[in-house]
């Protein structure tokens, strides 16, 4: 009997700790579109906003929160291909590996050497990545991913709050595409999808 009581209030605060998670993912989402539909922001034009027809979301799936392996290799500074001529100075600063559908992937995680100027970007990592989904159900240009430089050799991957660049939204930006070597051989059915009208 003690050990039934365990179990069930074991699967209580589980089914709790996944509402309280599956809730401040929602509240992302709110506070995503409420920036960008933010005048003051200054992200969309109000034209923009007028024909704005909404964001659009995979389902909240926790098998898409995965623990990798953080490998830390600092690499050179280069000039990262963005959808305009812009050329951001980005390097290379190690790398992720995990396993998730069944497949093991590596990818590259990258550190924006402006940002590191930054107080409150210091240890801020960028992940940019395509998967089977690219151009289909979600933005062709790839999606992004905000990392903090872990202090284990493990890191969290939550593709639940992946999310597009500001050019899915507006032709006026000027955004990192996605290495080659962060193309994913997988379906990523998480996180944000094309906008909707798109």
């Amino acid at each position: 009997m003690k050990i039934l009581l365990s179990i069930f209030l074991f699967a209580i605060a589980f089914s709790l700790c996944s509402q309280g998670y599956q809730d401040s993912v929602r509240q992302l989402r709110v506070l995503h579109f409420a920036e960008l539909t933010d005048t003051s922001k200054h992200i969309l034009t109000q034209n923009e906003i007028d024909h704005f027809e909404g964001l659009d979301y995979f389902l909240i799936d926790t098998s898409y929160i995965v623990q990798a392996k953080f490998i830390k290799k600092v690499g050179k500074r280069f000039k990262m291909p963005t959808t305009t001529d812009r050329q951001p100075i980005y390097r290379q600063y190690g790398f992720v590996e995990f396993n998730l559908n069944g497949q093991k992937h590596r990818l590259t995680v990258y550190q924006n050497m402006h940002l590191i100027k930054q107080k409150e970007y210091k240890d801020y990592l960028f992940l940019p990545f395509r998967d089977e989904t690219s151009g289909t159900e979600t933005y062709g240009g790839g999606r992004y991913l905000d990392l903090r430089k872990p202090k284990k050799d493990t890191i969290e991957l939550d593709f639940n709050v992946c999310y597009n660049p500001y050019c899915a939204y507006s032709v006026r930006y000027s955004c990192p595409i996605p290495p080659k070597e962060n193309t994913l051989k997988t379906a990523i059915r998480s996180g944000e999808k094309t906008p909707k009208g798109h």
